[in-house]
């Protein structure tokens, strides 16, 4: 059945109410509705619920957009081939979100490339599907924004964005040491954010190494020991999976070797 069975009346009406996208899988459902001899209410129940399904996708992919998450990033698209080591029912807990309704935080611990941010930008897309309001930055971008707000009188600005949403996600902490001012931004969002919502923080230095890279020690234990009493530990080890997200690699498909 093609889109002819719609009449010009049924198609006004639909743009009129803003549901002229339903017209997209409408011809289908009449057909199968005529096929199964479907009740008008149940038909009407399939046909809306089509809508809604489409809606909620399209808000999903808003907010990982303005979340800034890479989009391949995506628990389904995890490559379980890979030779890497985590606690898989931590992750399949993390991934049923409770830890943002009770405002837990997550760290994800490992080596370079073993998939870090990968699965903390997977959890981000599950709650942007569930409708939490998510940002992923990177740790050094975050303390250089914060730094330049300041000259531009934006201060209070950048720093309501990152404790104003559900999840902050902070890529690549404790890579750096950190200036005096950089050391009481960063103990300000870990305190803020214990009170704000979650977060996830990859590293690839535990928590316990993370008092080095701070300017003022004393401030940067109150802030790591809120945090990490606070936090689940998901620790990967393994080989690099970067290798795996090469453009038409195919999950499964082993990378191939250099010099080959």
């Amino acid at each position: 059945m093609n889109a002819d069975v719609i009449s010009p009346e049924l198609k006004t009406v639909l743009r009129r109410l803003k549901l002229s996208r339903m017209l997209d899988t409408l011809p289908e459902r009449l057909a199968l509705a005529r096929q199964q001899k479907m009740p008008h209410q149940d038909l009407l129940l399939l046909a809306l619920s089509d809508e809604a399904t489409r809606r909620d996708g399209q808000a999903a992919k808003l907010r990982a957009d303005r979340a800034r998450l890479e989009p391949d990033c995506q628990l389904e698209r995890w490559d379980e081939t890979a030779k890497v080591e985590f606690d898989r029912a931590l992750l399949n807990e993390l991934a049923s979100l409770r830890f943002i309704e009770s405002h837990h935080h997550v760290t994800v611990v490992g080596s370079v490339g073993v998939g870090k941010t990968f699965l903390a930008h997977a959890l981000g897309h599950v709650a942007c599907r569930r409708g939490y309001s998510v940002l992923a930055i990177g740790a050094d971008a975050m303390l250089k924004n914060l730094k330049h707000a300041r000259l531009t009188q934006t201060h209070e600005k950048e720093l309501r964005a990152l404790l104003s949403v559900d999840l902050l996600i902070v890529d690549d902490f404790g890579l750096d040491a950190m200036d005096a001012q950089e050391s009481r931004d960063a103990h300000e969002i870990i305190t803020e954010r214990h009170r704000a919502g979650s977060m996830i923080v990859t590293s690839n230095r535990g928590p316990d190494e993370w008092l080095a890279t701070f300017a003022d020690p004393m401030r940067a234990q109150a802030a790591i020991d809120r945090f990490t009493s606070n936090a689940y530990d998901l620790v990967i080890e393994g080989e690099s999976y970067r290798a795996r997200l090469k453009p038409g690699q195919k999950p499964g498909q082993k990378p191939e070797k250099k010099g080959k």
